[in-house]
């Protein structure tokens, strides 16, 4: 850090007193940074003034000498976000009388502005990583950027680590190349590896020249758990119980943002809250899939302190400063102490006021998560997996629009490339096979005009084939493909058969044909894909598997599952948890045995003519549905007979035709071996995270002139091309890009990796003549599925008395 006494010009200085404000240090640590010709990295609190710290070396650069150039770019995850800042700026610069101007370019600017911002750019422009590598494309973008002296990234814990995160860190290293001089300031309140961080920050890609400042602490947060009143469910439900609950807290404060984990669960929350708003408090929705002018008039609502309450999803999540918000209300398990802090972050947003929040939790193992959240915050233990390495399928996006701005060397784009963190270690292997795959298309598809894309010339440098590339890639850019839905057709494809109604996809990737499943109350059996419909029959052996649906895929953080088997082998910490809780948990050690820190329980017994498996590997719902798929493989093999599985965060329960023997070899690390393989190979997975690499890297076009490809176009023509690499070039750079991504981002193959590994030699196995307490919520996921039709709560009522009787438990009212 730098030592250097470093203070405000008194210009700054007196606006700072007149506002009744003192600069603080860490301000002044990055203004110091700066003046010492180094990058800066500040983590900081929200409310310390982050975004004034990366502002004000631009300000004071600019008050007595503004360039008639582009000189500060700020980059943003959230179009949202640019804008509030954009609003912010404009006060220090109208008080102090500044020659500063300040603008936003994102894909809601109008075409007419863009235009002209790139023949007369501000002084000060505020994007996206989107917008950024659509400047950096363009021919003229040596010219544009020559002068450029500031770069801020913001929230960039929110892009360090991601395909938009990759897109970036390969836009700055073209930045570095255009423009050597400017410096970078990066801002995050929650930065879990500072290391890695400086490292994704830094110019050469290892931490050079870049200063880690970190901001002094706020006030403590203030944090409580709000226990719905007679209720405590055991599994499931959305915390709806909850919401009378929740609208009095409202009622108690100026203003809350009521965060919720998805967007069906903001939708419900919401009607829940209005059924018992009979005083018709303004409360407003805000998330992602709502038209932006929807959610731009909420935002201006909250700006302006006309709402109560906003109920809201992680589209709310990171810096736009409500400074009405007192309170945070989180609904449903927060899933990781760095994100529960990004929220607690959104009240009161001033650093010497506590913000204060209050956890509702949805259920019994929701309850121990919760107080873990609680501890992690206190202990400030950040969580999240450090940035991994760039994706493939970037870097070919990358490649192409380094030549649609103009020739290049392979060299000198490869050692340009490798100064960007994440593409530090790339081989040049894989960087010649990228740029192969752009020329041509690689070896199996470069006998097809249409993928023939660069060329050659004698000294070596690459062109672009033609003004047509250029255009489409412009219309093709970013690395955000939507997950897209199947729709289901009974006995039929092309058009044909009975539409039984829609599926994400992500659900459809993990079955096999003849795989059995539940769909719109009926028993299906899995044909296979045909286009972009998933063909079934009715009926099929065995019992249905158990649908999993992208909004219950966020990932229970490593950290905070460690904290929650600590606690639950600690009895010493129970004295926190509601009544229920505690007798669950007491009734569960004698009965059986709690889970260990370090080791695995694993809980076998008889129900119904059926032999039930239970694991509590607490690792998530993503890697327990993919350690189901495993195991279930293994116990065919082993002859357990696998009737169905069903994965939460917490637990994995397996249900068998005969009692599954030799639980240690069950769970062997072998099972990521050919098992792996063979699962992978058999269900369609690999072709649909093909479909995504293959959009992101330009293989496939999502957009052409006339308008948008349909997802069927989309998937048959990346299904055959994914057929003739798989026959033909089995190592071509889209299928090692595509099993890279399969497995980060659908089986979580590091976190099952991991913990086969810490559990080896410390399984516990309890062969139970009667299901466990703890095991009762997981059994109740199974008969949430399968109980349908008018009756389905009182059948569902009566499964949980039944069970909880089973497990030596005393009913009562609100048990189901």
């Amino acid at each position: 850090m730098n030592k250097q006494k470093t203070s405000l010009p008194v210009r700054f200085r007196n606006w700072f007193a007149g506002r009744g404000w003192t600069v603080r240090p860490h301000q002044l640590a990055v203004l110091g940074a700066v003046i010492a010709g180094d990058n800066a990295l500040l983590i900081a609190p929200t409310g310390g003034g982050k975004t004034l710290a990366g502002f004000l070396p631009s300000l004071i650069a600019l008050a007595d000498a503004p360039q008639p150039r582009l000189h500060t770019l700020y980059i943003s995850p959230l179009k949202a976000l640019a804008t509030d800042i954009a609003r912010n700026l404009e006060t220090p610069i109208a008080e102090m009388a500044l020659p500063i101007r300040v603008e936003t370019r994102t894909g809601d600017t109008p075409a007419n502005r863009r235009a002209r911002q790139r023949s007369d750019p501000p002084h000060i422009l505020l994007t996206t990583p989107e917008s950024l590598a659509l400047l950096l494309y363009q021919p003229e973008a040596a010219e544009y950027f020559a002068d450029l002296a500031m770069i801020v990234l913001d929230e960039i814990h929110a892009l360090a680590g991601t395909k938009r995160g990759d897109q970036l860190a390969l836009c700055l290293a073209r930045l570095h190349a255009l423009a050597p001089r400017a410096l970078r300031i990066g801002l995050s309140a929650t930065v879990a590896h500072p290391g890695a961080m400086l490292d994704w920050l830094s110019p050469d890609g290892h931490g050079g020249a870049t200063q880690l400042v970190l901001g002094e602490a706020g006030a403590p947060p203030e944090i409580g758990m709000l226990i719905a009143p007679g209720r405590m469910p055991w599994s499931g439900h959305m915390g709806l119980m909850a919401a009378e609950a929740i609208l009095q807290q409202i009622r108690a404060a100026r203003m809350t943002i009521v965060f919720v984990n998805t967007r069906a669960q903001a939708e419900l929350m919401f009607e829940a809250l209005w059924r018992h708003n009979e005083e018709t408090l303004p409360i407003a929705l805000h998330h992602g899939s709502l038209d932006v002018n929807q959610r731009r008039k909420v935002e201006a609502a909250m700006a302006a302190g006309r709402l109560r309450a906003v109920v809201a999803t992680s589209s709310l999540d990171l810096g736009i400063d409500w400074a009405a918000v007192d309170q945070v209300i989180q609904v449903a398990a927060p899933k990781g102490v760095s994100r529960l802090m990004q929220r607690l972050g959104r009240a009161n947003h001033r650093l010497d006021e506590a913000s204060r929040a209050l956890l509702v939790p949805a259920n019994r193992f929701e309850v121990l998560e919760c107080a873990a959240a609680i501890e992690g915050v206190a202990a400030l233990d950040l969580d999240g997996d450090p940035p991994r390495e760039g994706a493939l399928d970037v870097l070919a996006q990358h490649v192409l629009g380094r030549a649609c701005a103009g020739p290049f060397h392979p060299d000198n784009l490869f050692a340009e490339i490798r100064t960007a963190a994440p593409y530090a270690a790339l081989s040049r292997r894989d960087f010649d096979d990228v740029v192969r795959y752009v020329e041509d298309g690689g070896y199996a598809l470069s006998v097809y005009e249409r993928y023939r894309k660069l060329f050659r010339d004698s000294e070596g440098m690459v062109h672009v084939r033609n003004a047509r590339i250029v255009r489409l890639f412009r219309m093709n850019i970013g690395t955000i493909v939507e997950a897209p839905v199947l729709k289901v057709r009974m006995g039929g494809g092309r058009g044909g058969g009975i539409t039984l109604g829609e599926i994400e996809e992500y659900f459809v990737a993990m079955l096999t044909p003849g795989d059995t499943f539940l769909f719109a109350g009926r028993r299906l059996r899995f044909v296979g894909i045909r286009e972009t419909s998933v063909i079934v029959t009715d009926g099929g052996s065995g019992e249905p598997k158990i649908p999993t649906y992208v909004g219950g895929r966020m990932p229970l953080s490593t950290n905070l599952a460690d904290r929650v088997r600590a606690m639950l082998h600690s009895p010493a910490q129970w004295v926190h948890f509601p009544e229920p809780v505690r007798e669950w948990l007491d009734l569960q050690a004698v009965r059986s045995s709690l889970p260990g820190p370090d080791d695995l329980l694993v809980e076998t017994f008889p129900r119904g003519g059926r032999w039930y498996l239970v694991a509590y590997c607490f690792e998530g719902r993503q890697a327990h549905q993919a350690l189901g798929m495993l195991i279930t493989r293994r116990l065919e093999r082993f002859g357990g007979q696998p009737l169905g599985f069903v994965a939460t965060d917490y637990v994995l329960g397996v249900w068998c035709a005969r009692e599954p023997g030799d639980i240690a070899r069950l769970f062997e690390q072998d099972m990521l071996g050919d098992d792996l393989e063979a699962w992978m190979d058999e269900s369609t997975m690999l072709k649909r995270s093909f479909r995504n690499v293959a959009v992101i890297a330009g293989l496939i076009e999502r957009t052409h002139p006339g308008g948008e490809r349909s997802r069927r176009q989309v998937s048959i023509n990346t299904d055959l091309i994914y057929d003739v690499l798989r026959k033909h070039d089995p190592t071509h750079i889209l299928l090692r890009a595509t099993r890279a991504d399969a497995a980060h981002g659908l089986v979580d193959l590091a976190r099952i990796a991991g913990m086969l590994a810490r559990v080896q030699g410390r399984i516990t196995h309890r062969r139970l003549r009667r299901v466990s307490p703890l095991a009762v919520p997981v059994l109740l996921e199974i008969g949430r599925e399968q109980v349908r039709g008018g009756e389905a709560e009182d059948a569902l009522l009566a499964e949980a008395e039944a069970l909880l009787a089973e497990a030596g438990v005393t009913p009562c009212v609100h048990l189901a």
